[in-house]
Protein backbone atom coordinates (compact mmCIF):
# COMPACT_ATOMS: atom_id res chain seq x y z
CA UNK A 1 0.00 0.00 0.00
CA UNK A 2 1.28 3.45 -0.79
CA UNK A 3 0.45 6.16 1.66
CA UNK A 4 2.90 8.44 -0.05
CA UNK A 5 0.78 9.66 -2.93
CA UNK A 6 1.15 13.36 -3.61
CA UNK A 7 -0.93 15.33 -1.11
CA UNK A 8 -0.51 18.96 -1.91
CA UNK A 9 2.39 21.22 -2.74
CA UNK A 10 3.18 21.85 -6.37
CA UNK A 11 2.06 18.42 -7.49
CA UNK A 12 4.11 15.38 -8.41
CA UNK A 13 6.77 15.27 -11.05
CA UNK A 14 6.16 13.50 -14.34
CA UNK A 15 5.01 9.96 -13.65
CA UNK A 16 7.14 7.16 -15.02
CA UNK A 17 4.70 5.75 -17.53
CA UNK A 18 1.76 3.51 -16.84
CA UNK A 19 1.93 1.14 -13.95
CA UNK A 20 0.46 -2.27 -14.75
CA UNK A 21 -2.91 -2.99 -13.19
CA UNK A 22 -2.70 -5.04 -10.05
CA UNK A 23 -3.74 -8.66 -10.52
CA UNK A 24 -6.44 -9.64 -8.09
CA UNK A 25 -4.69 -11.49 -5.31
CA UNK A 26 -6.28 -14.76 -4.23
CA UNK A 27 -8.08 -14.25 -1.01
CA UNK A 28 -6.87 -16.56 1.77
CA UNK A 29 -9.21 -19.39 2.59
CA UNK A 30 -9.35 -18.50 6.28
CA UNK A 31 -10.90 -15.10 5.61
CA UNK A 32 -14.65 -14.81 5.78
CA UNK A 33 -16.81 -12.68 3.57
CA UNK A 34 -16.82 -9.08 4.71
CA UNK A 35 -20.58 -9.05 5.03
CA UNK A 36 -20.54 -11.83 7.65
CA UNK A 37 -17.33 -11.09 9.48
CA UNK A 38 -18.15 -7.80 11.11
CA UNK A 39 -21.48 -6.73 12.56
CA UNK A 40 -23.45 -4.09 10.75
CA UNK A 41 -24.97 -1.09 12.43
CA UNK A 42 -28.66 -1.66 13.04
CA UNK A 43 -31.01 0.39 10.96
CA UNK A 44 -34.44 1.72 11.91
CA UNK A 45 -36.82 1.89 8.93
CA UNK A 46 -38.12 5.34 8.13
CA UNK A 47 -41.71 4.11 8.27
CA UNK A 48 -41.27 2.90 11.85
CA UNK A 49 -39.84 6.26 12.88
CA UNK A 50 -42.73 8.09 11.25
CA UNK A 51 -45.33 5.84 12.88
CA UNK A 52 -43.81 6.29 16.32
CA UNK A 53 -43.61 10.06 15.93
CA UNK A 54 -47.18 10.25 14.65
CA UNK A 55 -48.56 8.12 17.48
CA UNK A 56 -46.85 10.14 20.20
CA UNK A 57 -47.89 13.42 18.60
CA UNK A 58 -51.54 12.34 18.45
CA UNK A 59 -51.39 11.18 22.07
CA UNK A 60 -50.07 14.56 23.17
CA UNK A 61 -52.72 16.29 21.09
CA UNK A 62 -55.42 14.36 22.95
CA UNK A 63 -53.87 15.30 26.29
CA UNK A 64 -53.83 19.03 25.55
CA UNK A 65 -57.44 19.77 26.74
CA UNK A 66 -56.98 17.91 30.03
CA UNK A 67 -55.61 20.87 32.05
CA UNK A 68 -58.52 23.05 30.91
CA UNK A 69 -61.09 20.36 31.71
CA UNK A 70 -59.54 19.87 35.13
CA UNK A 71 -59.69 23.60 35.75
CA UNK A 72 -63.39 23.71 34.81
CA UNK A 73 -64.20 20.77 37.05
CA UNK A 74 -62.50 22.47 39.96
CA UNK A 75 -64.32 25.73 39.39
CA UNK A 76 -67.83 24.32 38.79
CA UNK A 77 -68.60 23.57 42.46
CA UNK A 78 -68.05 27.25 43.22
CA UNK A 79 -71.02 28.25 41.01
CA UNK A 80 -74.51 27.99 42.51
CA UNK A 81 -77.50 28.34 40.15
CA UNK A 82 -79.70 29.33 43.09
CA UNK A 83 -77.73 32.50 43.66
CA UNK A 84 -79.40 34.26 40.77
CA UNK A 85 -82.91 33.29 41.87
CA UNK A 86 -82.15 34.50 45.39
CA UNK A 87 -81.58 37.99 44.17
CA UNK A 88 -84.75 38.00 42.06
CA UNK A 89 -87.12 36.96 44.91
CA UNK A 90 -88.96 39.72 46.81
CA UNK A 91 -91.96 40.10 49.19
CA UNK A 92 -93.18 37.66 51.83
CA UNK A 93 -93.21 34.78 49.42
CA UNK A 94 -89.71 35.71 48.38
CA UNK A 95 -88.58 35.77 52.00
CA UNK A 96 -89.92 32.30 52.59
CA UNK A 97 -88.32 31.20 49.35
CA UNK A 98 -84.98 32.60 50.46
CA UNK A 99 -85.23 30.80 53.81
CA UNK A 100 -85.90 27.52 52.02
CA UNK A 101 -82.99 28.07 49.67
CA UNK A 102 -80.66 29.05 52.51
CA UNK A 103 -81.57 25.85 54.33
CA UNK A 104 -81.04 23.87 51.15
CA UNK A 105 -77.66 25.55 50.54
CA UNK A 106 -76.48 24.82 54.06
CA UNK A 107 -77.46 21.17 53.65
CA UNK A 108 -75.70 20.89 50.29
CA UNK A 109 -72.56 22.63 51.56
CA UNK A 110 -72.41 20.19 54.44
CA UNK A 111 -72.54 17.20 52.11
CA UNK A 112 -70.62 18.58 49.10
CA UNK A 113 -66.77 18.84 49.14
CA UNK A 114 -65.41 22.34 49.00
CA UNK A 115 -62.98 22.94 46.15
CA UNK A 116 -61.02 26.13 46.04
CA UNK A 117 -58.51 27.04 43.35
CA UNK A 118 -55.76 29.27 44.65
CA UNK A 119 -53.13 31.16 42.66
CA UNK A 120 -50.47 28.42 42.96
CA UNK A 121 -52.84 25.83 41.53
CA UNK A 122 -53.71 28.12 38.64
CA UNK A 123 -50.02 28.70 37.86
CA UNK A 124 -49.33 24.96 38.01
CA UNK A 125 -52.17 24.22 35.59
CA UNK A 126 -50.94 26.87 33.16
CA UNK A 127 -47.40 25.47 33.30
CA UNK A 128 -48.73 21.95 32.77
CA UNK A 129 -50.64 23.01 29.70
CA UNK A 130 -47.64 24.95 28.39
CA UNK A 131 -45.42 21.89 28.80
CA UNK A 132 -47.93 19.81 26.88
CA UNK A 133 -47.90 22.36 24.06
CA UNK A 134 -44.07 22.42 23.96
CA UNK A 135 -43.89 18.62 23.84
CA UNK A 136 -46.42 18.49 21.07
CA UNK A 137 -44.59 21.15 19.05
CA UNK A 138 -41.30 19.30 19.50
CA UNK A 139 -42.72 16.06 18.20
CA UNK A 140 -44.44 17.90 15.38
CA UNK A 141 -41.16 19.47 14.25
CA UNK A 142 -39.43 16.10 14.42
CA UNK A 143 -42.22 14.52 12.45
CA UNK A 144 -41.99 17.27 9.84
CA UNK A 145 -38.24 16.74 9.48
CA UNK A 146 -38.65 13.00 9.12
CA UNK A 147 -41.34 13.47 6.54
CA UNK A 148 -39.25 16.02 4.63
CA UNK A 149 -36.16 13.79 4.51
CA UNK A 150 -35.77 12.53 0.99
CA UNK A 151 -34.63 8.93 0.61
CA UNK A 152 -32.07 10.09 -1.99
CA UNK A 153 -30.37 12.61 0.31
CA UNK A 154 -26.61 12.46 -0.10
CA UNK A 155 -24.07 11.64 2.56
CA UNK A 156 -21.11 14.04 2.53
CA UNK A 157 -17.78 12.78 3.86
CA UNK A 158 -14.65 14.76 4.68
CA UNK A 159 -11.51 12.64 4.86
CA UNK A 160 -9.50 15.02 7.05
CA UNK A 161 -5.77 14.42 7.45
CA UNK A 162 -2.34 15.96 6.94
CA UNK A 163 0.28 15.59 4.22
CA UNK A 164 1.97 12.17 3.90
CA UNK A 165 -0.32 10.38 6.33
CA UNK A 166 -1.75 7.71 4.06
CA UNK A 167 -4.81 9.74 3.12
CA UNK A 168 -4.30 9.19 -0.61
CA UNK A 169 -4.56 5.43 -0.20
CA UNK A 170 -7.58 5.84 2.06
CA UNK A 171 -9.09 8.18 -0.50
CA UNK A 172 -8.77 5.42 -3.10
CA UNK A 173 -10.53 3.03 -0.74
CA UNK A 174 -13.56 5.32 -0.99
CA UNK A 175 -13.03 6.34 -4.61
CA UNK A 176 -13.21 2.75 -5.87
CA UNK A 177 -16.64 2.22 -4.29
CA UNK A 178 -19.35 2.43 -6.98
CA UNK A 179 -21.59 4.63 -4.78
CA UNK A 180 -18.95 7.31 -4.18
CA UNK A 181 -18.11 10.51 -6.03
CA UNK A 182 -14.56 11.29 -4.87
CA UNK A 183 -12.28 14.28 -5.31
CA UNK A 184 -8.75 14.66 -4.03
CA UNK A 185 -7.91 17.98 -2.35
CA UNK A 186 -10.09 20.46 -4.26
CA UNK A 187 -8.84 23.23 -1.93
CA UNK A 188 -5.36 22.76 -3.42
CA UNK A 189 -6.56 25.23 -6.05
CA UNK A 190 -7.24 27.90 -3.40
CA UNK A 191 -3.83 27.57 -1.79
CA UNK A 192 -2.09 27.54 -5.17
CA UNK A 193 -3.93 30.63 -6.43
CA UNK A 194 -3.37 32.55 -3.17
CA UNK A 195 -0.01 31.13 -2.19
CA UNK A 196 1.26 34.35 -0.64
CA UNK A 197 -1.40 34.20 2.07
CA UNK A 198 -1.52 32.43 5.41
CA UNK A 199 -3.64 29.44 6.41
CA UNK A 200 -5.84 31.51 8.74
CA UNK A 201 -6.83 34.01 6.09
CA UNK A 202 -7.75 31.21 3.66
CA UNK A 203 -10.06 29.30 6.01
CA UNK A 204 -13.30 30.84 4.74
CA UNK A 205 -12.34 30.40 1.08
CA UNK A 206 -11.51 26.70 1.45
CA UNK A 207 -14.66 26.07 3.50
CA UNK A 208 -16.92 27.79 0.96
CA UNK A 209 -15.32 25.84 -1.86
CA UNK A 210 -16.03 22.59 -0.01
CA UNK A 211 -19.67 23.56 0.49
CA UNK A 212 -20.14 24.17 -3.23
CA UNK A 213 -18.44 20.93 -4.26
CA UNK A 214 -20.53 18.94 -1.77
CA UNK A 215 -23.59 20.46 -3.46
CA UNK A 216 -22.19 19.43 -6.88
CA UNK A 217 -21.75 23.09 -7.86
CA UNK A 218 -18.41 23.45 -9.63
CA UNK A 219 -18.91 27.04 -10.74
CA UNK A 220 -16.93 28.02 -7.63
CA UNK A 221 -13.84 26.50 -9.27
CA UNK A 222 -13.88 29.07 -12.07
CA UNK A 223 -12.07 31.60 -9.88
CA UNK A 224 -9.14 29.22 -9.42
CA UNK A 225 -8.89 27.38 -12.75
CA UNK A 226 -7.30 28.48 -16.05
CA UNK A 227 -9.47 29.53 -18.99
CA UNK A 228 -9.70 25.96 -20.28
CA UNK A 229 -11.94 24.62 -17.52
CA UNK A 230 -12.08 20.91 -18.23
CA UNK A 231 -11.88 18.03 -15.81
CA UNK A 232 -8.15 17.84 -16.52
CA UNK A 233 -7.79 21.20 -14.74
CA UNK A 234 -8.80 19.63 -11.42
CA UNK A 235 -6.00 18.56 -9.09
CA UNK A 236 -5.23 14.83 -9.41
CA UNK A 237 -8.53 14.31 -11.23
CA UNK A 238 -7.56 10.92 -12.69
CA UNK A 239 -7.43 9.48 -9.16
CA UNK A 240 -11.22 9.71 -9.05
CA UNK A 241 -12.97 6.63 -10.40
CA UNK A 242 -16.16 8.70 -10.72
CA UNK A 243 -14.46 11.01 -13.25
CA UNK A 244 -13.13 8.04 -15.24
CA UNK A 245 -16.41 6.15 -15.59
CA UNK A 246 -19.98 6.71 -16.70
CA UNK A 247 -21.72 9.10 -16.75
CA UNK A 248 -18.71 11.49 -16.61
CA UNK A 249 -16.68 9.46 -19.13
CA UNK A 250 -17.66 6.42 -21.25
CA UNK A 251 -14.31 4.72 -20.61
CA UNK A 252 -15.69 2.13 -18.18
CA UNK A 253 -18.80 1.26 -16.17
CA UNK A 254 -19.01 2.76 -12.69
CA UNK A 255 -18.73 -0.60 -10.92
CA UNK A 256 -15.30 -1.30 -12.43
CA UNK A 257 -11.97 -0.29 -10.89
CA UNK A 258 -10.39 2.66 -12.66
CA UNK A 259 -7.11 2.80 -14.53
CA UNK A 260 -5.47 6.19 -14.01
CA UNK A 261 -3.31 6.03 -17.13
CA UNK A 262 -6.17 5.17 -19.49
CA UNK A 263 -8.38 7.72 -17.78
CA UNK A 264 -5.91 10.57 -18.23
CA UNK A 265 -5.70 9.77 -21.96
CA UNK A 266 -9.42 9.28 -22.58
CA UNK A 267 -11.43 11.46 -20.19
CA UNK A 268 -9.42 14.68 -19.99
CA UNK A 269 -11.79 16.74 -22.19
CA UNK A 270 -14.88 16.35 -20.01
CA UNK A 271 -16.26 19.78 -19.05
CA UNK A 272 -17.19 20.89 -15.56
CA UNK A 273 -20.87 20.65 -16.49
CA UNK A 274 -20.37 16.94 -17.04
CA UNK A 275 -18.61 16.71 -13.68
CA UNK A 276 -21.60 18.35 -11.98
CA UNK A 277 -24.04 15.99 -13.66
CA UNK A 278 -21.98 12.96 -12.66
CA UNK A 279 -21.72 14.18 -9.07
CA UNK A 280 -25.50 14.33 -8.82
CA UNK A 281 -25.87 10.62 -9.59
CA UNK A 282 -23.97 9.35 -6.53
CA UNK A 283 -25.27 8.77 -3.01
CA UNK A 284 -21.97 9.74 -1.34
CA UNK A 285 -19.63 12.66 -2.02
CA UNK A 286 -16.20 12.12 -0.43
CA UNK A 287 -13.52 14.82 -0.38
CA UNK A 288 -9.98 14.26 0.88
CA UNK A 289 -8.44 17.35 2.49
CA UNK A 290 -5.22 18.26 4.32
CA UNK A 291 -5.77 22.01 4.69
CA UNK A 292 -7.95 22.30 7.80
CA UNK A 293 -6.32 22.84 11.18
CA UNK A 294 -9.35 23.17 13.46
CA UNK A 295 -12.96 22.01 13.55
CA UNK A 296 -14.46 25.45 14.09
CA UNK A 297 -14.00 26.29 10.41
CA UNK A 298 -16.29 23.37 9.57
CA UNK A 299 -19.10 24.27 11.97
CA UNK A 300 -21.16 26.08 9.28
CA UNK A 301 -21.01 22.94 7.11
CA UNK A 302 -21.95 20.68 10.02
CA UNK A 303 -24.94 22.91 10.79
CA UNK A 304 -26.05 23.29 7.17
CA UNK A 305 -29.38 21.42 6.85
CA UNK A 306 -28.67 20.69 3.19
CA UNK A 307 -25.55 18.67 4.09
CA UNK A 308 -25.12 15.40 5.97
CA UNK A 309 -21.44 15.77 6.77
CA UNK A 310 -19.38 12.99 8.37
CA UNK A 311 -15.72 13.53 9.29
CA UNK A 312 -13.10 10.76 9.19
CA UNK A 313 -9.97 12.08 10.88
CA UNK A 314 -6.90 10.14 9.74
CA UNK A 315 -3.71 10.48 11.80
CA UNK A 316 -0.29 8.89 11.54
CA UNK A 317 2.84 8.60 13.68
CA UNK A 318 4.61 12.00 13.29
CA UNK A 319 7.98 10.26 12.97
CA UNK A 320 6.74 8.33 9.93
CA UNK A 321 5.25 11.52 8.49
CA UNK A 322 8.61 13.32 8.70
CA UNK A 323 10.45 10.46 7.00
CA UNK A 324 7.95 10.55 4.15
CA UNK A 325 8.04 14.34 3.83
CA UNK A 326 11.82 14.32 3.55
CA UNK A 327 11.58 12.13 0.45
CA UNK A 328 9.72 14.93 -1.39
CA UNK A 329 10.64 18.08 0.51
CA UNK A 330 10.58 20.43 -2.50
CA UNK A 331 6.94 19.65 -3.23
CA UNK A 332 5.89 21.15 0.11
CA UNK A 333 7.76 24.46 0.08
CA UNK A 334 4.72 26.55 -0.89
CA UNK A 335 2.40 24.73 1.53
CA UNK A 336 4.95 25.08 4.34
CA UNK A 337 5.01 28.85 3.87
CA UNK A 338 1.21 29.04 4.11
CA UNK A 339 1.11 26.79 7.19
CA UNK A 340 3.73 28.99 8.88
CA UNK A 341 1.81 32.18 7.92
CA UNK A 342 4.70 33.31 5.67
CA UNK A 343 7.00 33.70 8.68
CA UNK A 344 10.73 33.76 8.06
CA UNK A 345 11.96 30.51 9.62
CA UNK A 346 15.54 29.16 9.35
CA UNK A 347 15.65 26.41 6.73
CA UNK A 348 16.76 23.77 9.22
CA UNK A 349 13.79 24.47 11.49
CA UNK A 350 11.02 24.60 8.89
CA UNK A 351 10.06 20.93 8.99
CA UNK A 352 9.92 20.91 12.80
CA UNK A 353 7.83 24.09 12.92
CA UNK A 354 5.43 22.64 10.34
CA UNK A 355 5.20 19.35 12.22
CA UNK A 356 4.47 21.23 15.43
CA UNK A 357 1.54 23.00 13.74
CA UNK A 358 0.27 19.72 12.28
CA UNK A 359 0.49 17.93 15.64
CA UNK A 360 -1.26 20.78 17.41
CA UNK A 361 -4.03 20.68 14.82
CA UNK A 362 -4.58 16.95 15.45
CA UNK A 363 -4.94 17.67 19.17
CA UNK A 364 -7.34 20.57 18.56
CA UNK A 365 -9.49 18.56 16.18
CA UNK A 366 -9.63 15.42 18.29
CA UNK A 367 -10.30 17.18 21.58
CA UNK A 368 -12.83 19.46 19.90
CA UNK A 369 -14.71 16.42 18.62
CA UNK A 370 -14.56 14.25 21.75
CA UNK A 371 -14.07 16.37 24.88
CA UNK A 372 -15.73 19.65 23.89
CA UNK A 373 -18.01 18.54 21.11
CA UNK A 374 -21.10 20.62 20.25
CA UNK A 375 -24.38 18.69 19.94
CA UNK A 376 -24.46 18.91 16.15
CA UNK A 377 -21.21 16.92 15.93
CA UNK A 378 -22.57 13.84 17.68
CA UNK A 379 -22.36 10.76 15.48
CA UNK A 380 -20.40 12.58 12.77
CA UNK A 381 -16.74 12.20 13.76
CA UNK A 382 -14.47 9.19 13.67
CA UNK A 383 -10.73 9.12 14.26
CA UNK A 384 -8.62 6.48 12.49
CA UNK A 385 -4.91 5.75 12.90
CA UNK A 386 -3.03 4.80 9.76
CA UNK A 387 -1.15 2.10 11.68
CA UNK A 388 -4.40 0.40 12.67
CA UNK A 389 -5.45 0.35 9.02
CA UNK A 390 -2.06 -1.12 8.07
CA UNK A 391 -2.42 -3.93 10.61
CA UNK A 392 -6.08 -4.77 10.02
CA UNK A 393 -7.01 -3.16 6.71
CA UNK A 394 -10.24 -4.97 5.91
CA UNK A 395 -11.62 -4.68 9.43
CA UNK A 396 -10.81 -0.97 9.77
CA UNK A 397 -12.09 -0.09 6.30
CA UNK A 398 -15.30 -2.03 6.86
CA UNK A 399 -15.85 -0.02 10.06
CA UNK A 400 -15.35 3.21 8.11
CA UNK A 401 -17.80 2.07 5.45
CA UNK A 402 -20.33 1.34 8.19
CA UNK A 403 -19.76 4.79 9.67
CA UNK A 404 -20.85 6.51 6.46
CA UNK A 405 -23.42 3.95 5.34
CA UNK A 406 -21.57 1.99 2.64
CA UNK A 407 -21.47 -1.77 2.05
CA UNK A 408 -18.26 -3.73 1.65
CA UNK A 409 -18.24 -5.90 -1.48
CA UNK A 410 -16.18 -8.97 -2.28
CA UNK A 411 -14.52 -7.10 -5.18
CA UNK A 412 -13.44 -4.27 -2.89
CA UNK A 413 -12.23 -6.77 -0.31
CA UNK A 414 -9.99 -8.41 -2.95
CA UNK A 415 -8.64 -5.04 -4.09
CA UNK A 416 -7.88 -3.93 -0.53
CA UNK A 417 -6.07 -7.19 0.17
CA UNK A 418 -4.03 -6.79 -3.03
CA UNK A 419 -2.73 -3.30 -2.29
CA UNK A 420 -1.99 -3.96 1.38
CA UNK A 421 -0.25 -7.34 1.10
CA UNK A 422 2.42 -6.69 -1.50
CA UNK A 423 6.16 -6.97 -0.98
CA UNK A 424 8.54 -4.37 0.40
CA UNK A 425 8.13 -0.73 1.33
CA UNK A 426 8.13 0.79 -2.14
CA UNK A 427 10.85 2.68 -3.97
CA UNK A 428 11.37 6.43 -4.21
CA UNK A 429 10.11 6.50 -7.80
CA UNK A 430 6.78 5.11 -6.57
CA UNK A 431 6.33 7.85 -3.99
CA UNK A 432 3.36 9.32 -5.85
CA UNK A 433 1.59 6.14 -6.91
CA UNK A 434 -0.78 3.62 -5.39
CA UNK A 435 1.10 0.34 -5.74
CA UNK A 436 0.98 -3.02 -4.02
CA UNK A 437 3.13 -2.92 -0.89
CA UNK A 438 3.33 -4.45 2.55
CA UNK A 439 1.37 -2.00 4.66
CA UNK A 440 2.91 -3.07 7.96
CA UNK A 441 6.44 -2.61 6.58
CA UNK A 442 5.58 0.85 5.26
CA UNK A 443 4.25 1.95 8.65
CA UNK A 444 7.50 0.86 10.36
CA UNK A 445 9.97 2.17 7.76
CA UNK A 446 10.87 5.28 9.80
CA UNK A 447 12.44 3.13 12.53
CA UNK A 448 15.31 2.11 10.28
CA UNK A 449 15.38 5.05 7.89
CA UNK A 450 15.32 8.10 10.21
CA UNK A 451 18.31 9.23 12.32
CA UNK A 452 17.65 9.00 16.05
CA UNK A 453 18.56 12.67 16.51
CA UNK A 454 15.63 13.67 14.31
CA UNK A 455 13.36 11.18 16.06
CA UNK A 456 14.14 12.80 19.42
CA UNK A 457 13.40 16.27 18.06
CA UNK A 458 10.08 15.18 16.54
CA UNK A 459 9.09 13.55 19.81
CA UNK A 460 9.76 16.85 21.57
CA UNK A 461 7.64 19.01 19.25
CA UNK A 462 4.81 16.46 18.99
CA UNK A 463 4.83 15.05 22.52
CA UNK A 464 1.25 16.04 23.34
CA UNK A 465 -0.19 14.68 20.11
CA UNK A 466 1.72 11.39 20.39
CA UNK A 467 0.38 10.86 23.92
CA UNK A 468 -3.19 11.67 22.93
CA UNK A 469 -3.19 9.59 19.75
CA UNK A 470 -1.43 6.58 21.26
CA UNK A 471 2.17 6.57 19.99
CA UNK A 472 4.96 5.53 22.37
CA UNK A 473 8.28 7.38 22.33
CA UNK A 474 11.69 5.71 22.06
CA UNK A 475 14.49 6.69 24.43
CA UNK A 476 17.43 5.29 22.49
CA UNK A 477 18.50 4.26 19.03
CA UNK A 478 18.41 0.66 20.22
CA UNK A 479 14.73 0.94 21.12
CA UNK A 480 14.04 2.67 17.83
CA UNK A 481 15.46 -0.20 15.79
CA UNK A 482 14.01 -2.95 17.97
CA UNK A 483 11.15 -3.71 15.59
CA UNK A 484 9.52 -6.30 17.84
CA UNK A 485 8.88 -3.53 20.39
CA UNK A 486 5.36 -2.29 19.72
CA UNK A 487 5.10 1.52 19.79
CA UNK A 488 1.36 1.64 19.16
CA UNK A 489 -0.85 1.94 22.23
CA UNK A 490 -3.93 -0.29 21.80
CA UNK A 491 -7.18 1.62 21.61
CA UNK A 492 -10.64 0.54 22.64
CA UNK A 493 -13.01 0.03 19.70
CA UNK A 494 -14.36 3.39 18.56
CA UNK A 495 -12.61 5.20 21.42
CA UNK A 496 -12.13 8.19 19.17
CA UNK A 497 -15.45 8.09 17.40
CA UNK A 498 -19.04 9.04 18.01
CA UNK A 499 -20.98 6.51 16.01
CA UNK A 500 -24.51 7.51 15.08
CA UNK A 501 -27.34 5.61 16.66
CA UNK A 502 -28.71 4.98 13.19
CA UNK A 503 -26.66 4.93 10.00
CA UNK A 504 -28.64 5.67 6.89
CA UNK A 505 -27.56 3.81 3.78
CA UNK A 506 -28.68 5.91 0.81
CA UNK A 507 -26.91 3.57 -1.56
CA UNK A 508 -29.00 0.61 -0.39
CA UNK A 509 -32.40 0.98 -2.01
Amino acid sequence: MDPELEEGGEGPEEEEGPSPPLPPAPRPTHRLRASSRWPRLKETPLSLSLSLSLSLSLLLLLLLPLPLLLLLLLLLPQWDPAAGSQRSSCGPRGARRRQQLDLKQQTSRATMPRCRVNLSTMIFLVILQGAAVVLFCGWYVQLSRCGAAHPDKKVHVLLLSSWRSGSSFLGQVFSQHPSVFYLMEPTWHVWTKLQKSGARSLRMAVRDLLRSVYQCDFSVMEAYLPEQRNVSSLFMWSHSRALCSRPACPLMPRNQFSNQTLCSLTCDAVGLQGVEEACGTYSHVVLKEVRFFELESLYPLLQDPSLDLRIIHLVRDPRAVVRSREASAKAFMSDNAIVLEQRNIPAGEVQYEVMQEICRSHVRINEGATLKAPPFLKGRYKMVRYEDVARNPLEEITAMYDFIGLEMTSQLGDWIYSVTHGKGKGSKKDAFKITSRNAADVSQAWRTGLPHSKVKRIQEVCKGAMTLLGYRTVDSEKEQKQLDMDLLVPQEPYQFSWLPAKTERPGKR
